[in-house]
């Protein structure tokens, strides 16, 4: 399911409150002041602190193990 692109225009990061920019595989919301992804499920972002994963270990829709 593709993500709704007016609604990603109006989303902010929960912890910094800066822009997201989607990922190319539409399976995530990158934060770049963060540097944290935020996960989407089954088209509808996941907008939780403690969902957010370092880029660095995103591999696509589930975060990758700590």
């Amino acid at each position: 399911m593709a993500l709704n692109t007016e609604l990603t225009r109006l989303l902010a990061c929960p912890k910094c409150l800066g822009g997201l920019s989607v990922l190319p595989a539409q399976d995530g919301l990158f934060c770049a002041a963060c540097a944290v992804v935020y996960p989407v499920r089954g088209g509808i972002p996941v907008m939780l602190v403690d969902e957010a994963c370092a880029l660095a270990k995103w591999t696509g829709s589930q975060p990758a193990a700590a």
